[in-house]
C-alpha cells in the first residue's frame, strides 16, 4: 500500500489505518500487542535474523490492500498462552471488520491473522 488509501475520493493515510487495526486488535481477549516488542527483544531478534535464517521482527505488523469489494488486512499479533488460536483469530477478524467498517466507511473484504509469538505467564 501507498502512504494513503484512497476510498470514494476521500484520501485515509496508513497510519490511521494501521491505528484503527491496532486499536480493535488489541481490545480482543488473548492479544498481548499488535507487531510489538521491548527493545531487549528488538536487539535479541536482530542478533538473531542476522545470524541466522529466522526473519527479523515485522516491518509492517499490519498491511491494507483495496480489493474491488473493500478492503483486504494483514495484522501480524502476538497472543497469551491459554486462548484457542481458531476462536481468537475469529474475534480478531470480526472486532478489525467491524472497527474498519464503523471508523472508514468501507467493507473489509478478509481479515488474514498471523501469530508471530506467544507470551508465557511468568511463574
Amino acid at each position: 500500500m501507498d502512504n494513503e488509501l484512497v476510498i470514494s475520493g476521500i484520501g485515509v493515510s496508513e497510519e490511521v489505518t494501521t491505528t484503527i487495526v491496532r486499536m480493535a486488535a488489541e481490545k480482543v481477549a488473548g492479544v498481548a500487542s499488535v507487531g510489538e516488542r521491548d527493545l531487549l527483544e528488538e536487539i535479541r531478534s536482530g542478533l538473531v535474523s542476522l545470524f541466522t535464517q529466522q526473519p527479523a521482527v515485522v516491518a509492517h505488523p499490519v498491511t491494507c490492500t483495496k480489493t474491488e469489494d473493500g478492503l483486504a488486512i494483514d495484522v501480524h499479533v502476538t497472543v497469551f498462552f491459554g486462548y484457542r488460536f481458531t476462536k481468537l483469530a475469529e474475534d480478531l477478524r470480526r472486532a478489525v471488520s467491524e472497527a474498519v467498517k464503523a471508523q472508514i466507511g468501507v467493507p473489509v473484504t478478509e481479515v488474514n491473522v498471523y501469530i508471530d509469538e506467544i507470551v508465557f505467564p511468568k511463574e
